[in-house]
């Protein structure tokens, strides 16, 4: 009786532990395997483009007065106006004008009856020499009164200032008027040294500004600066835009985008590349024929709305992942989408 209740509590015993041994079995997980999306590397020519910021600037910059002092007879112009080439601006005191108008009106009369005289061996050559020198130079005195008495704009473009009013006893202080041309405009724009050799005088750019959103602007490289800024280790390109509307005004804020040519590089979905922590290195993950991926730094150039270039690492055609890249590491198995 003794052996039988032994028996049975043994075999009660050994099943119990093929049941726990079996319940654990059934609770190891089976390892997953990450699902990916994928993408190819593709080589196409990359445009190598950088944007600038700069500021837009006046063609030209007048600033109008007269040589000496005087009171300011009349002011024709206001600030903002649009003047052209040659429109009288202002008309300062005439009187020193008049006078000397009325000098050479008699200096002429003297003159040509002179020459009529010498001409019939009446007056002698030395003498007619000299009231002709001197009708020469009054008259050319009298234009210099003129130009500074009656004031015009020598170029076209706006009246961006106006520092005096009829009745002011002008002290040449500062100037009466500045004028400032605005077809064309221009900007300065300092590019990288690197680029120099690339930059060439009537290179097409584009450019935009903040006070003018939604609108691209055309303009060429019209002056290169033969110098580098030490301290930057920039040189300056000047851009010409014709702006014929006008709409371009002086120190308007401008982005402006140089086209340096293009390259033939590989470019892949900016999705693709993950950044290692703790450091600036940048790596995609290829996939390889056996379903398994491989970890690989790459150098990247320049970043195109949603893609980046490769410089170096990865080749055309390459498969990379493009989506799934936080369960993944060197030489795991994955399942791709």
């Amino acid at each position: 009786m003794k052996k039988s209740l032994t028996f049975v509590a043994a075999l009660v015993a050994a099943v119990a532990c093929g049941n726990q041994g079996a319940n654990n079995q059934s609770v190891v997980p089976a390892q997953t395997v990450p699902s990916v999306e994928i993408a190819v590397a593709q080589a196409r020519d990359v445009p190598l483009e950088n944007t600038y910021a700069s500021t837009v600037q006046a063609e030209a910059v007048n600033n109008i007065a007269p040589q000496t002092g005087g009171r300011i007879r009349k002011i024709n112009v206001e600030v903002g106006d649009y003047v052209v080439k040659g429109q009288i601006l202002a008309e300062m005191d005439r009187l020193q004008l008049d006078q000397l108008e009325l000098q050479v009106q008699n200096d002429e009369i003297e003159y040509e009856r002179l020459k009529g005289l010498y001409n019939e061996g009446g007056v002698s050559q030395s003498d007619f020499e000299a009231a002709e020198l001197g009708y020469k130079v009054r008259r050319t005195n009298l234009e210099n009164v003129r130009e500074n008495t009656i004031l015009r704009s020598p170029i076209t473009g706006f009246v961006s200032a106006r520092n005096f009013d009829a009745g002011d006893l002008f002290s040449m202080s500062a100037p009466l008027f500045t004028v400032q041309q605005v077809t064309p405009v221009k900007l300065l724009v300092g590019i990288s040294e690197s680029e120099y050799s690339l930059v060439k005088k009537g290179d097409q750019v584009t450019l935009t500004v903040d006070a003018i959103p939604g609108r691209t602007f055309n303009g060429k490289i019209g002056r290169l600066y033969p110098t580098i800024d030490a301290a930057t280790h920039t040189f300056k390109a000047e851009v010409t835009v014709p702006n014929t509307d006008r709409v371009l005004r002086p120190g308007m804020y401008a982005r402006v985008k140089v086209n340096f040519g293009t390259r033939r590089s590989v470019v892949v979905p900016d999705q693709c590349l993950v950044k290692q922590e703790g450091t600036g290195t940048r790596f995609i993950y290829v996939l390889n024929a056996d379903n398994t991926v491989s970890y690989l730094p790459v150098t990247i150039g320049r970043h195109m709305g949603r893609e980046y270039e490769i410089i170096e690492g990865l080749e055309d055609g390459q498969k990379v992942v493009l989506k799934g890249q936080s369960l993944l590491k060197d030489g795991i198995k994955v399942n791709v989408l």
